[in-house]
């Protein structure tokens, strides 16, 4: 058997069973614990130990509150939302950001039949094309030679199944006219036989025209550029129009090259709208259909192209190899703008919603587009304004005009800085 305990072998001391009894005989027999010093000491660590995970935490909090209220401070004209979702994809949270992007455009579709709910008004204008007199009457008055324009495309049909509304995909001259042509011309159409109450904006640009110019913005592309990221004050009068870039270039995958500098390099392959030292622009694959010559000036790529050859590429809905971007669906019908060339050189911009990236395509190939790249999406950064004087040579009266009255940004957006990149259009003015 196993030695015994001194406990055991001696007894208790005598004095323990009447202490014990007494205690019994209050307490029911029970012998209470006493706390311990060693106990209080525990009990003093574990709060401690609560007290410096409890500051780690609000340590590591406060620096991307810091982080966040810097950014929300910067300067620009984007909303707080906007500002605070640019924070999170710039602080690894775009995941996060396109899962909730995915679910908000999901669960509000663009509305399937109906009517528009505003007529088709260009830029503000009314919907009435200029007769052939005017423009005759108009360029003998220079008493100079006119400039041979740049054929503009035949009229955009409607989609199969639907009858026309009055002017729809009609081309309708907007802007100031020089040499007696006009600039650009604009028309509405719906995007497909089934959203019949959306209507997406076409501009056809004549290069010959008009001159382009790339102006970086506050965040996008990044770097240090002599040109502005609003269209300054002088440069007003000359001014018709403005439209949106492309993605950030982190989703991009693309480069963009400005004032003699790479800021990304330019990729092989990659959907490309470049323009030249003239003014002029057009939009193709690069290092095939366009490439680095003496004459560019800037190039902004954007993707791969969602049309090539006067059709639509394959592959759009289902977004092979990530081709065509992972920040909403293909399939998902949100706003969404693109910049084509057509097969005489005119440059075409177009947008709206209801459109996927296929949509998008089916659009810009009935407007006429040979090669087309899909730019930015989403309501927040989708926009093309025409730009007017309200005085007669006063460029600090010049305004804003929406091409689509539901465009989402301001008319005066590119008037001041923005936060992004975009295209101006000036008038070639003779």
């Amino acid at each position: 058997m196993p030695p015994a305990t001194l406990v055991e072998l001696v007894g208790p001391p005598a004095h323990s069973s009447a202490k014990s009894g007494a205690k019994s005989g209050r307490r029911g027999g029970a012998i209470e614990p006493r706390p311990t010093r060693t106990s209080s000491v525990h009990k003093g660590r574990g709060r401690r130990r609560l007290l410096v995970v409890v500051l780690a935490l609000v340590a590591l909090a406060i620096v991307p509150i810091i982080s966040l209220v810097g950014a929300l401070r910067e300067p620009g004209n984007l909303t707080a939302s906007e500002r605070s979702v640019e924070w999170m994809r710039d602080h690894n949270l775009g995941p996060v950001v396109n899962q909730v992007e995915h679910w908000w455009f999901i669960n509000h579709q663009a509305k399937v039949g109906g009517e528009p709910d505003h007529g088709l008004a260009i830029g503000g204008l009314p919907t009435q094309q200029a007769s052939e007199s005017d423009t005759s009457s108009a360029a003998a008055s220079t008493g100079l030679p006119r400039i041979i324009e740049t054929p503009k495309p035949v009229d955009v049909s409607v989609p199969d199944g639907l009858t026309p509304l009055p002017f729809e995909g009609v081309w309708q001259p907007v802007g100031p006219q020089v040499d007696g042509s006009p600039t650009m011309y604009a028309t509405q159409v719906r995007p497909d036989s089934v959203h019949t109450s959306v209507l997406d904006g076409l501009v056809w640009l004549d290069p010959k025209l008009v001159r382009f110019e790339l102006h970086p913005g506050l965040k996008e592309p990044g770097g240090s550029f002599l040109t502005p990221p609003q269209v300054p004050v002088d440069q007003r009068l000359a001014l018709v129009a403005a439209f949106n870039s492309g993605f950030r270039l982190k989703d991009g995958n693309g480069g963009v090259y400005l004032e003699g500098k790479t800021v990304a390099p330019l990729r092989p392959g990659a959907a490309s709208f470049v323009i030249l030292d003239n003014g002029e622009a057009t939009v193709g694959a690069w290092d095939r259909d366009v490439s680095m010559q003496p004459n560019v000036v800037s190039v902004r790529q954007n993707l791969v192209l969602i049309v090539d050859g006067g059709q639509p590429v394959a592959g759009l809905n289902n977004n092979v190899n990530g081709n065509w971007g992972g920040t909403v669906g293909n399939t998902v019908l949100v706003w969404r703008s693109a910049v084509c060339v057509d097969a005489n050189g005119g440059i075409i911009y177009g947008y709206g919603n209801g459109l996927g990236a296929l949509s998008l395509a089916e659009l810009m190939t009935r407007a006429g587009c040979e090669r087309a790249m899909e730019l930015d999406i989403n309501p927040a950064w989708t926009t093309f304004n025409f730009y007017v004087p309200l005085v007669p040579g006063d460029p600090t009266s010049v305004v804003g005009t929406k091409l689509l009255p539901d465009q989402s940004k301001s008319a005066s957006r590119y008037l001041s800085d923005e936060a992004r990149d975009f295209f101006a259009v000036f008038s070639r003015l003779p």
